[in-house]
């Protein structure tokens, strides 16, 4: 297997928990020192445990992701690291409200070296441009 397909096997593997709303799967899918930045939070996330707080809060509060799809996914290769992106159809259970989104995200894997595996250790998700045609 290529590289481009173990990240895009990393990746799919991090949608897929998060679209199971399976915590510990996705948690797991990224680097303790992984950033993140979310267009619908008021600041960046500097960690994956500052992540993980605010998502057990998000579920304390009843959020439920109900389902997640990637779409167009890209891969560029950097030597350890590599560049994911892709389109992201996600719905999702807000205090008893069903809301669908369209959303970009990149997400930025290193290979790990001890075992080969790749990690995400930054994602960034966007708002889909509202004037762009769902694809």
């Amino acid at each position: 297997m290529s590289e481009q397909q173990h990240v895009l096997e990393a990746a799919s593997t991090l949608v897929a928990a998060f679209a199971a709303n399976d915590t510990e799967a996705y948690f797991a899918a990224f680097s303790e020192d992984a950033s993140f930045v979310f267009h619908t939070c008021d600041k960046p996330l500097p960690t994956r445990a500052a992540y993980r707080e605010l998502w057990e809060s998000w579920q304390r509060d009843g959020f439920e992701v109900l389902a997640c799809e990637s779409l167009n996914p890209v891969v560029s290769l950097q030597g350890d690291v590599a560049i994911f992106y892709h389109d992201v159809a996600t719905r999702l259970r807000i205090q008893g409200e069903e809301i669908e989104s369209r959303e970009r995200e990149t997400i930025v894997f290193r290979r790990q070296q001890e075992s080969g595996h790749w990690l995400a250790c930054h994602e960034h998700l966007s708002a889909m441009p509202a004037h762009l045609p769902p694809t």
